[in-house]
């Protein structure tokens, strides 16, 4: 993904009706399954340009990884500066680090080479009790042009998720699809595309009424959200609870650390040069995939 690109989520995030409709439905999840909302620590793993890592200040302390060091740059231009360069299936925490690890949009991805192993990281650095909440794309047969504009390795079922989710040691508490009002439409527009899909529409600000409506569909959801689960949508959407005695990460606690600069923690947020270094080595590996190639940026599941 290019600068221009990550400057343009970086200004969407903050108008465009899908990532506003994604928070508000975060937001009333978090109200009823999160205990220690305004004091909890919590950890967006693949934060991209932190728009939600915003959102999130309002229930705690929040920091953020990501594989992009210019996602990092932007989230730092939201005045967060508890980041680290890191992969999800290695994060350079301590365990039982945070009450809270979300994760939007990132387990599908094609840099995302295991995601059971992820999961597990996200079991390991939360507290026992702590919450993980989970978005990924719904349905393989709604895989297309898009999929390919954004490197989708996979989109998941609502089974294989809860399964996943389980394997890994955690007690799913609530799961759906979201995206649901819109997804007769949505649905139809994707498979109408064919290959012929160009990812800027997505990131384009619609009129001003028609984001408003949009919206609105989106803030209807999460008003139910609490209550019910939707039986189909563009995307899924899972809060779970670690559970005691569950799996642990392959990664050791006890490696040598290094301290992030300029969190508000030290014993929060403990970087690990190992981890550091392989995420660095990760990075390049990725930077010489895609030369020459204009990485897809996701608006939708």
């Amino acid at each position: 993904m290019d600068k221009e690109q990550y400057d343009r989520l970086f200004q969407m995030e903050e108008q465009h009706w899908w990532y506003l409709g994604m928070q508000r439905m975060v937001g009333s999840l978090l109200s009823r399954y999160m205990d220690r909302r305004g004091s909890a620590r919590i950890l967006d793993a693949g934060c991209g340009t932190g728009g939600m890592l915003k959102y999130l200040q309002r229930f705690g302390t929040v920091a953020g990884v990501d594989l992009a060091p210019e996602a990092i740059e932007f989230c730092r231009k939201r005045s967060i500066t508890a980041m680290a360069r890191a992969s999800v299936e290695r994060l350079p925490f301590a365990s039982e680090s945070f009450d809270l690890v979300v994760s939007f949009d990132v387990l599908y991805h094609q840099a995302v080479l295991n995601d059971r192993l992820a999961l597990k990281e996200f079991h390991r650095v939360l507290r026992p009790d702590g919450l993980v909440m989970i978005r990924v794309p719904a349905y393989d047969w709604l895989r297309g042009a898009h999929d390919v504009a954004v490197h989708t390795r996979h989109r998941y079922s609502r089974g294989e998720l809860a399964a996943k989710l389980a394997d890994a040691g955690f007690r799913v508490r609530k799961l759906s699809h979201v995206n649901s009002l819109l997804f007769p439409v949505a649905a139809l527009k994707r498979l109408a595309e064919g290959t012929a899909h160009s990812l800027r529409p997505d990131l384009d600000l619609p009129s001003p009424i028609l984001n408003r409506l949009l919206l609105a569909a989106l803030e209807i959801e999460s008003a139910l959200l609490p209550a019910i689960s939707f039986p189909w949508g563009l995307s899924l959407l899972a809060v779970a609870t670690k559970a005691h005695g569950g799996q642990q990460s392959a990664v050791s606690p006890h490696s040598r650390q290094q301290t992030l600069g300029d969190t508000p923690s030290p014993s929060m947020l403990t970087l690990s040069q190992e981890a550091k270094e392989a995420a660095d080595k990760r990075q390049r590996g990725m930077a010489d995939t895609d030369k020459g190639k204009r990485e897809g940026l996701t608006a939708d599941g």
